[in-house]
């Protein structure tokens, strides 16, 4: 597999695909990296590591993977906390829950998961993405305003906002401010040959240096030339069980975005990646870069567009990348010095400012205004409660409305009937004839389609009056699935028209179906002879049943 990924190498599409992302990730990693509060230096090694082994084992060949906004807000979150509780050994820590995650990815990949991961419902994907927005721009408030980001994330942030509105440092926010106008108002016809990101970061960064003194700016300072140090995995017995569930959320979260990523990859190729090894090389990834203190990553939707979009065709592209960012850093890391953090501060906000999901945003009232409630309080639940109760919660009501909708519509293919007037089943004329001659005498019972749990109502309601009947006919030919709780709705059903002595027969064609009655056990409350594979064969019984009954030699 890793062979073929490497088997359409466009050298010039490649090289050129790789040097343009390289240009645009390394605004997004300066910015990522100190918006996390590990460092410029842990957002380059991130975007640098997790780009180049993510393209050497992965299942993408044109996916571009680096420290993300939706990561970087996890990996704040994580730091933050980590790093409150335990000061010493809070980064190692935190660097550990990276591996962790990475690990997570790595056993999704390999339990052959990955195309499990997506399937959750459009409006809680786009109201927890918005949240993640939402939460990136909280968390640049401060640092656009020429202030630390205070503790406590996004309540501490807004808890201590008056105090830092009253406080504004207006050199840095000028520069924030120039950096947010340079990015929305950049011109979309230069944005092909040169990313918005980079303009805005040399120019505003250059008329800092030439309008502000050097010291009355908050800058990025000195990044460490060299390569970065190893970071041992550290555990801690007392909060074990939370670096474990910030794990799954760090992994659950990558695995989503990147996923995501490689589905618009593969729109835009034309070609189909392998979800299962995409998960295995970003865990990979994600546990060398945790391993080397720097930023988890995740598949980045604008830098695979614009890799496709110049001509890169293979894994190449992604590794020519990390090799760029890598020289940035060990050769000419002495450029980022003087780069404010306003600049990166505006970054961020920008970013998260497109992470908000606009399109779903507008349309959504429109849409559903069940999907609007879950997108919106899915949104809010990120921002102010916890990401996992978030998507918990709404995926568990997405869930509950979409059953609630399918047990309706399953609901109107249950029929009893006992004459031909009922238009509800499929009875050709002669079985109406038949049914006819029955004189109301058979309750011919048709199910269809999938018959899930909430079905089980609707079976109960339609044969409490079987008393009525001296045949009830079941017929399942057109069910191809049963479940448990239909199957023992069936059942009681069974055993209620034998208790009244109504006799049964079972119209049950399907080899799988009769699988499932078989191991309900529901075959064996009736009798072989009653099993029929035609509806005619079944009514010309039902009849022979009743005719034998009402006859005066049955009678005697």
């Amino acid at each position: 597999m890793t062979k073929k990924r490497f088997d359409n190498v466009y050298l010039k599409g490649d090289i050129f695909g790789g040097v343009t992302t390289a240009i645009i990730s390394l605004p997004l990693a300066l910015a990522f990296g100190v918006a996390s509060g590990a460092g410029a230096e842990a957002g380059l090694w991130g975007a640098i590591m997790v780009g180049f082994f993510a393209a050497i084992f992965g299942g993408s060949s044109t996916l571009i993977s680096e420290p993300t906004g939706p990561m970087t807000v996890i990996m704040t979150a994580v730091l933050t906390s980590m790093m409150a509780k335990y000061p010493e050994t809070g980064m190692a820590m935190t660097f550990t829950v990276v591996m962790m995650a990475g690990a997570f990815q790595i056993l999704l990949g390999t339990l052959k998961l990955g195309k499990y991961v997506t399937l959750m419902p459009y409006s809680v994907i786009s109201g927890f993405m918005s949240g993640i927005g939402v939460i990136l721009i909280i968390l640049q408030l401060s640092p656009l305003l020429g202030h630390s980001a205070p503790p406590g994330g996004v309540l501490g942030t807004l808890s201590s906002l008056p105090t830092t509105l009253s406080n504004i440092h207006w050199s840095e926010l000028f520069l924030g401010a120039l950096t947010l106008a340079v990015l929305f108002f950049f011109p979309k016809q230069y944005r092909k040959y040169v990313p918005a990101q980079l303009v805005a970061l040399v120019a505003v960064t250059l008329l800092s240096i030439l309008v502000f003194d050097t010291d009355s700016i908050r800058r990025i300072g000195e990044i460490p030339a060299g390569l970065p140090s190893l970071v041992m995995p550290h555990f801690n017995a007392e909060i074990f069980t939370s670096m474990v569930i910030d794990a799954l959320v760090l992994g659950t979260l990558g695995c989503i975005d990147t996923l995501l990523t490689a589905v618009i990859g593969d729109s835009l190729t034309r070609k189909e990646h392998d979800s299962d090894k995409e998960l295995r090389g970003q865990g990979i990834a994600n546990m060398i870069s945790g391993l080397f203190g720097a930023l988890p990553g995740a598949g980045a939707t604008m830098g695979t567009v614009t890799n496709i979009q110049v001509g890169a065709r293979s894994p190449v592209s992604g590794i020519v990348r990390a090799i760029v960012l890598a020289l940035v850093v060990l050769v000419a890391g002495g450029l980022t010095e003087p780069i404010p953090m306003a600049v990166l501060a505006g970054i961020a906000v920008y970013v998260g400012f497109n992470i908000l999901d606009w399109s779903f945003i507008q349309r959504a009232h429109k849409v559903s205004l069940q999907g609007m409630a879950i997108m919106y309080g899915v949104m809010l639940l990120t921002v102010f409660v916890d990401l996992i109760a978030a998507v918990g919660l709404g995926v568990f009501i997405s869930n509950i409305i979409i059953i609630e909708k399918l047990s309706r519509e399953q609901a109107r293919k249950v029929k009893a009937i006992s004459d031909s007037d009922n238009n509800g089943v499929p009875l050709t004329p002669n079985e109406r004839a038949i049914l006819d001659q029955a004189c109301g005498q058979v309750l011919f019972f048709y199910l269809s389609g999938p018959m899930i749990f909430s079905v089980s109502k609707a079976i109960s309601r339609q044969h409490s009056s079987i008393s009525d009947y001296q045949v009830m006919i079941l017929d399942l030919s057109d069910v191809p699935m049963i479940d448990v709780t239909v199957g023992l709705a069936l059942e009681n059903a069974i055993k209620d028209a034998q208790d009244v002595q109504c006799e049964v027969l079972l119209l049950c064609p399907n080899a799988r179906t009769r699988q499932q009655l078989e191991k309900f056990h529901i075959l064996d409350l009736i009798a072989t002879e009653h099993n029929y594979t035609t509806r005619e064969q079944a009514l010309e019984a039902a009849l022979t049943h009743i005719n034998s009954a009402s006859s005066p030699l049955a009678a005697t």
